[in-house]
């Protein structure tokens, strides 16, 4: 018997026009409905009984928390109810991995959710988003999927939206989890699992958002030669609860920014290191010398994603040692 597989449309490149098929570069994002999408694989009704939704019409780049917000209360909604075996969303390529971490921290069931996009615009003469679309419907589909956090499947791969990033501006092999690697492939019509991530997700998670409006500010602040602590300082004065510093090397960072992190970790506000370095663990014993034990260890989390993790953690405290729990188990 067909899945029932719910697909969520957020725009982005797989939504994406241009004004000639070779054109991959110059196109306006978010024009096709969920709907065209749908209607341009017609093999995809072979698959599962498939209904769409349109959450959003944007490019990613302005993807908000607010939307954010709305479609983790609509997955969660929809998965809730025995007629919904999946969930695939659409979405830009430019911030995707985000939304799908988001998604992994707040989704509350085991159920399959599929995050896909496209590097072509749908009218480029060899649009990769069709087969991508198909493939992640696939995947929702699959009891393989079950219960393996939020997924991103684009180019024959599945990779876990912990590890996953873009690699590259503009190639269709760009998402990767450059040192851990994909959790499998897609071959033949079929998923192929070969590792898991061992982090907590999905139905594990303490996050709610069920009565969240908001999300507390958490701004990234960029590590480099002469950085001083003008940046943080500024983001501390627009409102910002807590900061990441995506730092140099294992977290590292100048003295002028360690003097300045400090006085904003001993006010109250929260400091995690990440790092700009592409891979690799920021380890809390370097970390807790960096800031005599007053700042926060990312792990393996990149900046963006370590931001996302500690917006969340700040809706349920401001611990300094609650908070490094969660680096260690999301």
């Amino acid at each position: 018997m067909k899945k029932n597989i719910v697909v969520l449309a957020t725009g982005g490149t797989i939504a994406g026009k241009a004004d000639t098929p070779n054109e991959t570069g110059m196109y306006q994002a978010a024009v096709l409905t969920v709907e065209e999408l749908l209607d341009a694989i017609p093999r995809l009704k072979e698959l599962a009984n498939i209904t769409g939704e349109q959450i959003a019409q944007i490019d990613s780049a302005n993807m908000s928390q607010t939307i954010w917000l709305t479609l983790a209360k609509r997955i969660n909604t929809l998965l809730a109810s025995p007629q919904v075996d999946g969930i695939v969303v659409t979405h830009g390529t430019d911030t995707m991995e985000e939304t799908a971490y988001f998604l992994n921290l707040t989704v509350k069931s085991a159920k399959p959710v599929v995050l896909v996009g496209a590097m072509r615009p749908a009218t480029a003469m060899s649009p990769d988003g069709p087969m991508n679309l198909y493939n992640a419907v696939l995947l929702a589909q699959s009891q393989e999927a079950t219960g393996k956090g939020v997924l991103v499947s684009l180019n024959d791969t599945i990779n876990s939206s912990r590890e996953v990033t873009k690699t590259n501006t503009a190639l269709q092999d760009s998402f990767k989890a450059p040192e851990l690697g994909y959790l499998g492939y897609i071959q033949s019509g079929r998923p192929y699992f070969y590792r898991l991530s061992t982090r907590k997700h999905t139905v594990k998670t303490e996050f709610d958002v069920t009565d969240l409006t908001a999300l507390p500010r958490v701004d990234i602040i960029y590590g480099h030669v002469d950085s001083d602590g003008v940046l943080p300082a500024a983001a501390v004065a627009a409102g910002a609860q807590g900061l990441v510093y995506a730092g140099v090397g294992n977290g590292g960072m100048s003295q002028t920014m360690r003097d300045a992190l400090l006085a904003i970790a001993d006010s109250g506000i929260a400091v995690v290191c990440s790092t700009r370095v592409s891979s690799g663990v920021v380890t809390l014993s370097a970390v807790a010398g960096y800031g005599c034990g007053k700042f926060i260890a990312a792990d393996t989390l990149n900046p963006q994603k370590a931001r996302i993790l500690l917006c969340l953690a700040l809706t349920k405290t401001h611990n300094q040692a609650e908070i490094q729990r969660m680096f260690g188990e999301y």
